[in-house]
């Protein structure tokens, strides 16, 4: 009669195998949104909301807001975000600084924002179908929109010096605030970022 040995060894490495890629699994942290983490010194989140803040209270101290109010009996200036360009070296998502400076704006109360252009074209479609398919009183009416007197623009640059593990980064925005019948530039502001990234040395 034959005794039938059975081993161990197979499951022993499922078991390590199983272990190991535990070992390889990412680790995360739930971390608050404004909490400030540098981990590559490039552009980042914290970089594109305290730019766009600083900038939007920069703008205030100009005399643009109470001439504009004192010329049209008091209405507050409306502005509409245009065309912020990266002409940095780096890839930057420019649509989310231009969200923080439209949040910035509006969360100031000192003027009224209006749509950017792609976003006006989806809602001019929407009332154009409302006036077919919608009832009279629900129907959002046409050539009531709000015009805007002042249009922001303005491009984000950056320089790099590296000499082996160690490299500065300079970040320079330029924002202007023109006059959309005039032409004129009410208000010119700059802000600049600079960060020093040292890596660390490799170790075998």
């Amino acid at each position: 009669m034959k005794t039938k040995v059975v081993t161990t060894r197979p499951l022993m490495v499922l078991a390590l195998g199983a272990l190991a890629l535990s070992g390889c699994a990412p680790q995360v942290t739930r971390i608050a949104p404004e909490q400030a983490i540098d981990l590559s010194g490039r552009w980042n989140d914290v970089d594109s909301r305290m730019v766009a803040d600083a900038m939007i209270e920069q703008s205030f101290v100009s005399n643009w807001v109470s001439d504009h109010m004192r010329s049209h009996g008091g209405e507050a200036p409306t502005v509409i975000v245009g065309t912020v360009r990266n002409r940095s070296m780096e890839h930057i998502p420019v649509e989310t600084f231009v969200r923080d400076l439209e949040r910035a704006y509006v969360n100031s109360g000192a003027v009224q924002v209006v749509s950017s252009g792609a976003e006006r074209d989806e809602l001019r479609a929407e009332r154009l179908d409302q006036q077919e398919f919608a009832s009279t009183g629900t129907r959002a009416q046409l050539g009531m929109e709000h015009g805007a007197s002042y249009m922001l623009q303005g491009e984000i640059q950056s320089i790099e010096d590296r000499e082996g593990r160690r490299r500065v980064v300079f970040y320079q925005v330029d924002l202007s605030l023109v006059d959309l019948e005039s032409n004129q530039r009410v208000w010119v502001g700059q802000h600049k970022i600079k960060k020093y990234v040292e890596n660390p040395r490799i170790r075998f």
